[in-house]
């Protein structure tokens, strides 16, 4: 995969996207719309990355950014009267900033392409059984019927499995970024952030157990 080495970089909140997973995006701020425009015409990649700390204090300047974000595709772009787009982005793959350059209105940057490969992410069967079983003590009986849909419906395995969950399960969007971070250890981290989110739950309220918890958002 021929990916440029500088690329845009559109920062939201509370926002992290994963390789493999498609998602909508409606872009109205003036700057991002040049862009978009500009991107579309050339080679079509975006750089999503999520704003740290207190970002709103900065946010029409150059607020902190986490250092890895996800790479996406434009597969789909239309352009509404009024100047702003509704497009859908691919995830392609893990990148880290090498630079920042600040030339144009909107944020770019030197990239390095970190990009996770499918054999990383395989699963066994003894893998796989792991977390459907940690899905089912995390999210109860609705887990079974995701799983029907992913798994046996949608054929999801490996990678797109692993990476669709990350992308849709509650959990906060710090721990979303450190599921990202993980790159070929994503897995693993998955589940230890279940894993964590269980005993959470366990434990309740102040740590004495008790109904009332879980999941942190």
């Amino acid at each position: 995969m021929d990916l440029p080495e500088i690329i845009p970089i559109f920062p939201l909140p509370n926002f992290v996207l994963f390789p493999r997973i498609t998602v909508p995006l409606h872009i109205f701020e003036p700057r991002y719309r040049e862009m978009v425009t500009e991107v579309a015409q050339s080679h079509g990649t975006i750089g999503m990355m999520m704003l740290k700390g207190e970002w709103e204090r900065d946010y029409y300047s150059y607020p902190d950014l986490f250092a890895v974000g996800c790479g996406g595709k434009i597969t789909a772009l239309t352009k509404l009267p009024d100047g702003r787009f509704n497009l859908m982005l691919e995830g392609l793959g893990e990148f880290r900033v090498l630079r920042e350059i600040r030339e144009r209105s909107f944020r770019q940057a030197e990239v390095e392409w970190r990009i996770t490969q499918p054999a990383e992410l395989n699963l066994d069967e003894t893998a796989t059984e792991s977390l459907h079983e940690l899905l089912i003590g995390f999210l109860g009986n609705a887990a079974k019927d995701v799983w029907h849909s992913l798994v046996d419906q949608r054929g999801l395995r490996g990678i797109d499995l692993i990476n669709f969950i990350c992308f849709h399960i509650d959990v906060s969007p710090i721990e979303k970024q450190t599921l990202l971070e993980a790159g070929g250890a994503r897995f693993g981290c998955l589940l230890d952030i279940l894993a964590f989110k269980l005993e959470e739950r366990k434990l309740g309220p102040g740590g004495s157990g008790g109904s009332g918890s879980g999941p942190v958002q």
